[in-house]
């Protein structure tokens, strides 16, 4: 039997100290998108008159409704194309030995060395050359050929510790490598996946300089780049500012809290392998 020791208590102390200090921002946030404008007193000071006039004046002054409806679309349509082409594209670099698997695989962590910026200028004149240039599909394609690296580094590692036993039996069974990978290795992928798809959605998601380059000058864009536009040179309304934030929150949340189990499941498991 466990008894409780000075050293559980430190811990517990340590830890209650590490989720005050998460938590403190969020209260910060919570507690000035629900302040009245006229108050201007300290932001910690718990508000006494809460409202919410300051989310409906930010979902109608900044068009919040269309660029959520953007921000879904890209992020949603990026990410599955990412782990649909980067789980497809590891699994021969991960299994075959040969020479021209690990110069492709070489070539293709060249993405995650290359800063992308080196090459906005060109990308830009090639959006413009696709008339791409003001929708979101600009923003899909850029995303799915910046995510792939990093999406395809997390699957070869994951895949080369994974033992093939599984796989062998399926092609004894007569399977082909398509059909097992798909009934066999893909399930046990979920794990990595879920980690992948977690660190794919926060960066496109979060993502501010692509959508204003991209969508810079038409109607289209998403919440990081409507959030922005409420900050102006001489005037910035702070208390709209954090209640756009808590909305641009709420999707990513409401997804964390429905998958939960399954993240924190697939965050270990990827550790683990």
């Amino acid at each position: 039997m466990n008894r409780y020791r000075p050293r559980t208590l430190v811990l517990e102390l340590v830890m209650a100290a590490a989720a005050l200090v998460v938590a403190f921002p969020v209260y910060i946030l919570v507690n000035l998108a629900v302040r009245s404008p006229s108050d201007t007193s300290s932001p910690i000071r718990p508000t006494t008159s809460p409202t919410l006039d300051n989310f409906s004046q930010a979902w109608k002054q900044g068009a919040l409704g269309g660029a959520l409806a953007n921000s879904l679309l890209v992020t949603s349509v990026s990410v599955v194309v990412v782990l649909a082409v980067s789980s497809l594209a590891a699994y021969p670099l991960a299994r075959i030995t040969a020479r021209w698997s690990r110069a492709t695989y070489l070539l293709i962590m060249l993405g995650l060395v290359l800063p992308f910026q080196l090459a906005s200028l060109p990308l830009y004149h090639t959006m413009r050359d696709l008339q791409l240039l003001g929708s979101p599909w600009a923003l899909i394609l850029f995303h799915c050929g910046l995510q792939v690296p990093f999406t395809v580094f997390l699957y070869t590692g994951f895949l080369r510790a994974m033992p093939r036993d599984f796989e062998d039996a399926a092609r004894i069974d007569g399977c082909t490598p398509l059909q097992g990978f798909r009934h066999v290795v893909l399930p046990m992928l979920k794990p990595i996946t879920v980690t992948a798809l977690v660190l794919n959605t926060v960066a496109v998601w979060n993502d501010f300089f692509t959508p204003l380059l991209y969508l810079s000058g038409s109607a289209q864009q998403t919440m990081p780049v409507a959030i922005a536009g409420f900050v102006g040179q001489y005037v910035t309304d702070w208390n709209l500012i954090f209640a756009a934030l808590v909305i641009s929150i709420v999707p990513v949340l409401a997804i964390y809290l429905a998958l939960q189990r399954s993240i924190i499941n697939g965050f270990a498991g990827g550790l683990r392998g």
